[in-house]
């Protein structure tokens, strides 16, 4: 649900603008709201989960979610305007930031080391599935029922996800902490500061917000925030909000820069193609996303397998290998971006990256949190979502600049290809061919970003410790004792 509603909106851009009377900037805020109120709060609900349990956390997450969920279906009806829409969403993504951090803690604290790779590659294929199926799901569901239902869909799920969690999950240790005020105050402003200004930037111009108040300025201010952060928990000696002793594990470092180039990827390649499908392929939203279910599919079936492996060699070789492959995949992608190559091809890139995400999600999880003490887990595990959204607010500015540069480099300023991007279900057939050749030109060539930030990741793994507990497996345990 979590995931799923980061990208579910994003086909409703079109219906939201026409329901609420509003431009593209008014109905981004309905994503961008949300990923904010996501993003910035992952650092404290993740102590949270430490201090009061991760199981009351999650709860409480998870109703808050469901019933913001209910607001955003309700408040075209209730005549809230845009407005409230905003407003619902951003509870919703507090909601989303009580829970993410808790998944994680549950696994790491309930499995032990050597079995814990199955669980978190479970994890990692449903938040690859998610990210990809929120524009497929979104779609069916605002041709068959209407733009509410990409809300209320979340209600039956939220109730059954509550009970069964309020049943089925343990109660685990608690872990008595200190409230590092400062900590939070500063992380807080200093993330919201930072992600603001990236997720914003290109709807300023990366120029002024408000009076004095400059992207460029918002940002600097932001980071400069970050580093008395993180000065303030290596002098803070009692609990700092982020232990920055975890960090001293090779793999958990290692893996946060690997999940972070993996969120930047996701979010920056899903752009490019969907302009592509959509404006020269003409291609409705259902049938965009139709193209890329083979990566949904194939990601969610290898997952078990994946998990297998995760608990039996090496991450440098899984991630490592998953890595590449999904830069293999998107370069296929791009070959295939162009006026009249046959969908076949798209669907085989999809297939490959189908195949390269269950080999990244779970293992970069599991090899993240394999280490950590039981105490800071859930501190952990703030960590590695807060790096994830951070990459995926990353990606989705670098490739919007990024898709404007190419295009004013494939098309004349002002010429007939000016709107195309915005012409969903335009069609080749309905843009000339050197307007459709010069679309498919700059969203192929935009891909190239996402594949060269994940090579980065590829580059991070192979500098991966060999866990510790295949450091000290036995030789003749069979694989059920594995």
């Amino acid at each position: 649900m979590i995931l799923v509603d980061s990208t579910i909106v994003s086909v409703a851009t079109p219906t939201l603008m026409a329901e609420f009377e509003t431009d593209v900037n008014g109905v981004l805020w309905v994503t961008s709201a949300y990923l904010l109120a996501y993003a910035v709060p992952l650092l404290i609900t993740g102590r949270l989960g430490d201090r009061f349990g991760p199981r009351p956390v999650y709860l409480t997450g998870l109703a808050v979610f469901t019933l913001a969920s209910l607001w955003c279906g309700l408040s075209g009806e209730l005549g809230l305007g845009l407005g409230g829409l905003i407003a619902a969403r951003i509870v919703q993504g507090l909601g989303a930031s009580m829970m993410t951090p808790q998944t994680m803690t549950v696994i790491t604290r309930t499995f032990p080391a050597e079995r814990r790779g199955t669980a978190m590659a479970l994890w990692g294929a449903t938040a690859g599935v998610a990210t990809l199926a929120g524009p497929l799901l979104g779609g069916v569901l605002i041709d068959a029922l209407g733009w509410e239902w990409i809300f209320f869909v979340n209600l039956p799920i939220g109730l059954i996800g509550w009970v069964l969690a309020w049943r089925l999950v343990p109660r685990l240790e608690t872990h008595s902490h200190a409230m590092d005020l400062l900590g939070v105050l500063l992380s807080a402003a200093g993330l919201f500061a930072v992600v603001f200004g990236i997720q914003e930037g290109q709807a300023y111009d990366w120029g002024t917000i408000w009076r004095w108040v400059s992207v460029p300025l918002l940002i600097g201010v932001g980071v400069l925030l970050m580093v008395i952060f993180v000065a303030w928990q290596a002098l803070n000696t009692r609990e700092p909000l982020v232990p920055l002793s975890l960090f001293r594990d090779r793999n958990f470092s290692l893996a946060n820069l690997g999940i972070t180039t993996m969120g930047f990827t996701i979010t920056a390649m899903i752009f490019p193609f969907y302009i592509w499908a959509q404006s020269v392929r003409g291609l409705s939203p259902t049938q965009a996303a139709l193209v890329m279910a083979p990566s949904s599919i194939l990601s969610f079936l290898l997952a078990r397998q994946a998990g297998l492996l995760t608990d039996r060699v090496h991450p440098r070789v899984l991630v490592g290998s998953g890595t590449a492959l999904l830069a293999v995949g998107l370069w296929l992608l791009s070959l295939g971006m162009t006026p009249t190559a046959p969908l076949w091809q798209a669907l085989a890139a999809a297939a490959v990256l189908g195949i390269a995400n269950p080999l990244i999600w779970g293992p970069l999880s599991t090899t993240a949190t394999r280490n950590l003490p039981m105490a800071g887990a859930g501190a952990g595990a703030g960590i590695y979502n807060t790096t994830r959204q951070l990459g995926a607010v990353l990606g989705s500015s670098a490739i919007a600049v990024l898709m404007q540069t190419r295009i004013a480099a494939h098309l004349p300023a002002g010429g007939p290809g000016a709107g195309a991007m915005s012409m969903p279900g335009g069609g080749s057939a309905g843009l000339p061919p050197d307007v459709a050749e010069g679309i498919s030109r700059a969203m192929a060539q935009s891909l190239y970003l996402p594949i060269g930030v994940i090579l980065l990741g590829t580059l991070a793994a192979l500098f991966f410790e060999r866990p510790r507990h295949l450091s000290h497996r036995e030789p003749t345990a069979t694989p059920a004792q594995r």
